[in-house]
């Protein structure tokens, strides 16, 4: 599969839904928490069902360690990101303190980290199509909050337009440099390979905060969470019929 129409269809839906959540008011909470739930779902299908098979077979009984190192990773970059990418927006008032510059800098290590499994080349056909998906429905809500975030913080000026633009760009570029360095030099391929299970590991631990988050504030699991939950793994499980 060719990244590059791929790569900037991601950015393109990454920086419009970004530039639009500058504007208006894209989803409510509710309908917020239910794009996480399926978002969520959906991300942690494709990682069972692809990345995992393709990491076990690539790296053998280390997949289990790097895909460890992977959700304990994850939860170090949430001291930075505050739970941006799993959801939390942390604009409870006007007078609340918005950490602008850990949080980015927190997700541009997670932006780069979900653009390098998009660079690597996988035995089944389906999985590099699947993670593509995956990706940018996990990053609608991600980018719905960081435009918000970045409104309330700097307007809607050019400055804003910059953040944004380099947010949307990460991802892509991680999947670029991924695909171009990784055919070029044996090391870097290898490199790439141990990634794999470390990302899968981090969207473990994404998925799995967002089924506990996302919802009422007691947690409840309600009728709406559980049909974005069934349509999210649903539509990765309908991927394995992909060619």
């Amino acid at each position: 599969m060719s990244h590059l129409v791929p790569n900037i269809l991601l950015f393109l839906v990454s920086f419009l839904a970004g530039l639009l959540a500058m504007r208006v008011r894209l989803v409510d909470d509710q309908k917020m928490n239910m794009l996480l739930a399926f978002s969520g779902s959906f991300l942690l299908s494709i990682t069972f069902l692809h990345l995992i098979p393709e990491t076990i077979e690539d790296q053998g009984h280390k997949a289990g360690l790097y895909i460890l190192i992977g959700f304990f990773l994850q939860l170090l970059i949430q001291r930075f990101t505050h739970g941006v990418e799993h959801g939390h927006s942390h604009i409870h008032s006007h007078n609340h303190h918005i950490p602008l510059v850990s949080i980015l800098g927190g997700l541009g290590i997670h932006a780069l980290m979900e653009g390098f499994p998009l660079g690597f080349n996988y035995r089944m056909p389906q999985t590099d199509t699947s993670l593509y998906f995956a990706v940018a429905i996990h990053k609608l809500p991600e980018i719905i909050i960081v435009a918000t975030m970045i409104r309330a913080t700097n307007g809607k000026g050019i400055r804003s337009w910059g953040l944004l633009l380099l947010f949307a760009l990460l991802t892509p570029l991680a999947s670029v440099l991924a695909s171009y360095l990784g055919s070029k030099y044996f090391a870097i391929s290898n490199i790439l390979g141990i990634m794999i299970p470390i990302v899968a590991g981090a969207f473990i631990h994404i998925a799995t905060t967002i089924f506990y988050e996302s919802g009422t504030k007691q947690h409840t699991l309600t009728n709406q969470k559980i049909v974005a939950i069934v349509l999210g793994v649903a539509l990765g499980a309908a991927t394995l019929l992909m060619h």
